[in-house]
């Protein structure tokens, strides 16, 4: 029974080890579409990898090294919920972006900390959340009621 339960607990954490190496130079298996963030000072645009399915958002941005300032990640969870995040074996520090279904930024979390398993969240559902490297958010004057625009949102979140 113990060889039973070994062997595909062994395969799994080879396949994780895989995953991980092939995330630290910032490769990633996602598509990469872009999302725009309008802000009170104008639109920024970021190639995002979009993570789409559990398994895509249980990785997130895990194992990476660096990723280009002008790169994220857009976590879709389809419906609106409430949703936490960690930092758990992730070695960047991050600026987290909560967006409702329409994209219109709910909460922002500014500065996580690589590594950490404290939970991260807003006070209400979320459709997505948008990650983007620390300090992003203050460079390009975010603040809640901004917007995400991407497909994903009502109208594609350009409130139109």
């Amino acid at each position: 029974m113990i060889r039973r339960v070994l062997i595909p607990l062994v395969f799994l954490g080879f396949c994780l080890l895989a995953r991980s190496v092939a995330s630290a130079d910032g490769a990633s298996e996602l598509r990469v579409e872009p999302v725009i963030v309008e802000t009170e000072r104008g639109r920024t645009a970021f190639q995002a990898e979009i993570a789409d399915t559990a398994g895509a958002r249980s990785v997130g941005l895990m194992f990476r090294d660096t990723m280009a300032a002008d790169h994220g990640m857009l976590f879709d969870f389809g419906t609106p919920r409430p949703v936490a995040m960690w930092m758990k074996d992730t070695k960047l520090s991050l600026d987290m972006i909560f967006a409702d279904q329409t994209g219109r930024v709910v909460g922002i979390a500014e500065n996580t900390v690589p590594f950490s398993v404290e939970t991260i969240s807003v006070n209400e559902p979320v459709k997505a959340v948008l990650e983007v490297n620390a300090g992003t958010a203050r460079r390009i004057g975010l603040k809640p009621g901004a917007r995400l625009i991407h497909r994903i949102f009502e109208k594609g979140g350009d409130g139109g």
